[in-house]
């Protein structure tokens, strides 16, 4: 039995709620048993005061590939994807124990920044879910199966690999069967072929079947780039939106990243199959994109929120969603809390989560507090206004998973920071040495 922690004079900004100022909470088990005025809390064995502090429910993001956080800086003027840019460190150079420490980065980076629930896939996804051990995030890890030839996509061209593609499903599949539940079911796997123009037909087809029998959750890439688009009309004749329909995959079920490139009959058709949107406004954004997110949603498609690959901060993308949004329509649409939903109890409800993303009593203890003293944060009139139109993951200062405390003041409990970035930087400069000598 855990000690029960009350957590004194903090500003609670919750989905669909107005702000509750100057309240307390109370942890008992790693649920939040109770919630009210201050001056009502019944004392616990341990306290933390916000001091005035905003808190809210940790992000839930759901598209993320944290071993490319290797190219952050260095590919944003090159190239939509690192698997498609010649001249920069590649995935299949990295070992198990490289893909982990980079893994490990990338993941404590989400954790300080505020989010306490990922969707995390790549290669080698034994050593994501062995970071995701060590920094105690509530993750969902995938094995990126694909069978397009790695080296000769750089190149720019696709050729179809079969050993390639036999490999990562057999890594997809013992990720499954050695870490889906561990921890008490803190770490789940799902199945992820990488995206259509790099899968062949046959490969999609079996994960469409194992998805059939095991009802996982299926995330991948979808409409992201114009080439994805182009090479599979040439390869199959139709879209990539109707590739998946015929293989099984368009289903509630499937949680497709991106979404840029599709037209009106490709929005209707992942509307009525009720598909969810892994909505990445940065990524998209830096290669001058925008995906057409509120057609979607009017047309049935579930909006989630997901930093990628080159940041963590959900605050800025709840603000880039906005700006996005108002920049494609011309019109001043979408406003902070539906993005601060999209971010927090919308993602979790799409992964199943249905105890996850709010600050009510009964629900799972994940929450966020803020630094009190940041000036960016104050005045405080709307919470959730403040939150994604000023807040930043810098000011991230508590974190909560199930109730244990996995971020005080601004530092992970569970890690060596130091070691992290002195370990992911080593990585980096072996790789980046390697890119530049070829």
């Amino acid at each position: 039995m855990t000690e029960a922690l009350l957590i004194d004079d903090v500003h609670l900004v919750s989905p669909g709620q107005p702000i509750r100022r100057h309240a307390a909470l109370r942890i008992e088990s790693g649920r939040i048993a109770w919630i009210g005025p201050r001056e009502m809390a019944v004392p616990a064995e341990r306290t933390l005061s916000g001091r005035g502090a905003l808190c809210l429910p940790g992000f839930v993001n759901t598209h993320n590939h944290t071993p490319l956080m290797i190219v952050r800086g260095m590919v944003e003027d090159l190239g939509f994807a690192p698997a498609y840019t010649p001249g920069i460190p590649q995935g299949h150079w990295l070992s198990n124990e490289e893909t982990f420490l980079l893994a490990r980065l990338g993941q404590t980076e989400l954790l300080m920044a505020g989010c306490t629930t990922v969707v995390d896939y790549y290669r080698a996804p034994d050593a994501l879910a062995r970071a995701a051990m060590e920094t105690g995030l509530r993750a969902f890890i995938g094995g990126r199966v694909m069978d397009a030839d790695s080296a000769a996509l750089a190149e720019g061209r696709f050729e179809t690999d079969k050993a390639l593609g036999e490999s990562t499903l057999r890594d997809s599949l013992d990720l499954i069967a050695r870490w889906d539940g561990a921890d008490g079911g803190r770490i789940r796997a799902v199945h992820a072929p990488h995206a259509p123009d790099t899968c062949s037909r046959g490969l999609l087809n079996e994960v469409s079947h194992l998805a059939d029998a095991d009802k996982r959750p299926v995330h991948t890439h979808l409409t992201q780039s114009r080439l994805e688009v182009e090479q599979v009309r040439a390869r199959e004749g139709m879209s990539p939106v109707e590739l998946l329909d015929e293989v099984g995959l368009l289903n509630p079920g499937l949680f497709a990243a991106h979404g840029i490139y599709m037209d009106q009959v490709d929005i209707a058709r992942a509307g009525s199959a009720h598909i969810h949107l892994c909505h990445a406004p940065i990524g998209n954004a830096a290669f001058g994109a925008a995906a057409p997110v509120l057609a979607m949603r009017e047309a049935g498609v579930g909006v989630t929120l997901c930093t990628d690959t080159k940041s963590a901060d959900m605050f800025e993308t709840m603000r880039m969603a906005i700006v996005a949004a108002r920049v494609r329509a011309q019109e001043f649409v979408l406003d902070a809390a539906t993005v601060f939903g999209w971010a927090t109890e919308g993602g979790a409800l799409a992964l199943g989560l249905s105890d996850l993303g709010r600050l009510e009593v009964g629900y799972r203890a994940d929450l966020v507090m803020l630094d009190p003293a940041a000036p960016n944060l104050v005045p405080v009139v709307d919470g959730c206004g403040i939150l994604v139109h000023a807040g930043s993951a810098t000011n991230v200062r508590h974190v909560f998973r199930d109730g244990q405390h996995l971020v005080a003041d601004g530092r992970p409990t569970q890690l060596d920071l130091e070691a992290v970035l002195r370990d992911a930087q080593a990585v980096a400069d072996r790789l980046w040495a390697r890119a530049r000598a070829v």
